[in-house]
C-alpha cells in the first residue's frame, strides 16, 4: 500500500469502511505528498493542512462508532479555487479577492462535508475561471511533461488529482475547462446537466453556461462524487428540482443495445493524426462490448463555437459589475480585454446569440431521441505545448478549432464525460467525449465505467515522485 496515493477513490473507501486504511493516516500521507511536491506541480492554491486533519479525525472517530456515512467519507478532495469554503481564502484566481474569506460554504462544499469528505485544500484556477492566470500566480505544471498544457481553469484540480495529491475535485466547466484538463492529465471528468449541481458560493463566470462536476480517475469515481453534490437547492433557484439517479449503480455487464451517435466528417475533418487513431481504438473496443455506432450529422454549431465567446463576455461583465471597471488596475490583461468587451456588446447583439443558442440546443435535444450517447473528441489536435498555447491569442484560428467539441455543449447544457483513451506518441495523454441528453448523466457514468473495466488507460499515472521533479 506504498502507492495508495493513486487508489481510486471507490477503491480508498472500501478500505476505509473496512478499517484496513485510516482517514487520518491517509490525510498525513497526502499532506506530505503535497508538500514534497506541489511547490514543483503548484496545483494548491491554499492547503488546509489543519482543518483538514480535523475532518479525518472527526471521520475516523464516527466510522470507528459504526457510523459510516458512504463511499466519502473519510477520502481526501480537493475543491477548485471559485468555491467558498468558510473562513478560507477563497480567491478565484483573482486579486481582488486574495484576502477573501467567506462567511459559509458553498452548497458543493457543504455537502461534501456532510458526507463526511476530508477536504485538503483549495485548487488553482485560471482568473475568475477565464483562460489565463493572473500575473501573480504560477501556472499548474502538467505533472506527464511539464513542457504540456495541463488544460485551463480547472488545471489545479486536474493536476492535483494526476498526480496523486487528492483522491478527486470539485471543478467547473464554462467553455472546456473540465474537459481539456482531464485529456491533458488522464483522467475521468463529468461535465453534469446545467442546474444539475448547485452554483450557489462559486464565482461565476457565465451564469448561463458555468458547470460545477467532478474530476477523478474513474467514471465509478465521478460517479461517487456527483451522487453528493447533485440535486435541488433552495440557495439555488436555477438547481434543477429533479430527482438525483444512483450514479453508483453501474452493474451493467456489457454496452449491447446501447446506441452511439458518430459524425465521421466532424470527428474526422481538420483532425490531428493521433486523436484519430485514438478515437478509432475506442470506437473498436465500443463495439467489441457491444454498443452499435451509428453514423448522423452532428448540427453545424460553427455559429455556435463563434457565439461562446460573446456570450461569456457579456455575462462576465454582469458577474463583475462590482469591481470592473471601478478596479481595473487589479486585473490581469486577458480577463480585463474581456469584461470590456462584454460591456461593448448591445442587446441586440446578445438577443440574437440566445435565439441561435435555443436553437442549437433543440437541435442536439432532437438528436439525442435517435441514439443514447454521442461520442467526439475533446479537441480536434494532440496534446498542446506551453509554447503552442502561449500563441493562441495570436492565433484566433486556433481558439475556435480548440472549442470545437467543447463550447458547443456548455452552450447547450447537455452532459458530457470525458475518458482516457490513449497517448500520443510522445507519451501525453489523450482523452475522449461522451454526450448525452439532458439529465442523462447515468448513461455517460455507466458506459465510461465499462468501457474501463475493459481498458487500462485511465490505470496508467505519471510518474511523480518527491525531490524527482518532472520532465
Amino acid at each position: 500500500m506504498t502507492h495508495f496515493h493513486y487508489l481510486d477513490l471507490t477503491e480508498l473507501a472500501t478500505l476505509i469502511r473496512t478499517r484496513e486504511l485510516s482517514p487520518v493516516a491517509i490525510t498525513e500521507a497526502q499532506l506530505e505528498r503535497i508538500a514534497a511536491l506541489d511547490e514543483t506541480l503548484r496545483s494548491y492554491a491554499y492547503v488546509m493542512a489543519d482543518e483538514a486533519l480535523e475532518q479525518a479525525r472527526a471521520a475516523e472517530a464516527q466510522i470507528v462508532a459504526g457510523k459510516y456515512r458512504g463511499p466519502l467519507h473519510g477520502i481526501p478532495i480537493g475543491i477548485k479555487d471559485l468555491c467558498w469554503t468558510q473562513g478560507i481564502p477563497t480567491a478565484a484566481g483573482m486579486q481582488i479577492y486574495r484576502n477573501f474569506r467567506p462567511a459559509e460554504d458553498a452548497t458543493v462544499v457543504m455537502r461534501l462535508k456532510r458526507a463526511g469528505a476530508v477536504i485538503l485544500g483549495k485548487l488553482q484556477t485560471t482568473e475568475g475561471a477565464y483562460s489565463d492566470y493572473h500575473p501573480t500566480v504560477c501556472a499548474p505544471r502538467n505533472p506527464w511533461n511539464s513542457h504540456y498544457w495541463a488544460g485551463i481553469s480547472s488545471s489545479g484540480p486536474a493536476v492535483a488529482v494526476a498526480a496523486g495529491l487528492c483522491f478527486g475535485a470539485i471543478a467547473s466547466d464554462t467553455g472546456g475547462s473540465i474537459r481539456w484538463p482531464c485529456s491533458a492529465n488522464n483522467l475521468t471528468g463529468l461535465k453534469p446537466t446545467w442546474g444539475r449541481v448547485s452554483r450557489f458560493g462559486v464565482f461565476e463566470l457565465a451564469a448561463s453556461q458555468d458547470h460545477v462536476g467532478p474530476i477523478a480517475r474513474t467514471a465509478r469515481d465521478a460517479g461517487a462524487i456527483l451522487q453528493v453534490i447533485a440535486g435541488a437547492d433552495e440557495r439555488d433557484a436555477t438547481a434543477l428540482p429533479v430527482p438525483v439517479p444512483n450514479y453508483l449503480d453501474v452493474r451493467r455487464a456489457d454496452l449491447r443495445g446501447l446506441r452511439i451517435g458518430v459524425d465521421p466528417a466532424w470527428n474526422g475533418d481538420h483532425v490531428d493524426e493521433a486523436v484519430h487513431a485514438v478515437l478509432s481504438k475506442v470506437s473498436d473496443v465500443l463495439v467489441e462490448l457491444g454498443a452499435e455506432l451509428v453514423e448522423l450529422r452532428i448540427p453545424d454549431v460553427r455559429q455556435t463555437v463563434a457565439d461562446w465567446a460573446p456570450a461569456c463576455a457579456i455575462e462576465a461583465a454582469v458577474a463583475h459589475e462590482a469591481t470592473y471597471p471601478s478596479r481595473r488596475a487589479e486585473y490581469g490583461p486577458i480577463l480585463a480585454a474581456v469584461l470590456e468587451h462584454g460591456h461593448q456588446l448591445n442587446a441586440l447583439d446578445y438577443q440574437e446569440i440566445l435565439l441561435r443558442r435555443m436553437v442549437v440546443k433543440g437541435q442536439f435535444e432532437q438528436l439525442l431521441q435517435t441514439v443514447d450517447l454521442l461520442l467526439t473528441p475533446v479537441q480536434p489536435f494532440a496534446p498542446l505545448t506551453l509554447t503552442a498555447v502561449r500563441t493562441l491569442v495570436e492565433q484566433p484560428e486556433l481558439i475556435v478549432r480548440l472549442q470545437r467539441y467543447t463550447a458547443p455543449f456548455d452552450m447547450t447544457g447537455h452532459p458530457t464525460i470525458t475518458v482516457p483513451g490513449g497517448f500520443d506518441p510522445s507519451g501525453v495523454p489523450i482523452g475522449f467525449q461522451l454526450v448525452a441528453a439532458h439529465l442523462h448523466e447515468t448513461e455517460l457514468i455507466t458506459t465510461a465505467a465499462v468501457f474501463q473495466r475493459e481498458t487500462a488507460w485511465h490505470r496508467r499515472h505519471p510518474d511523480v515522485l518527491p525531490g524527482a521533479g518532472i520532465a
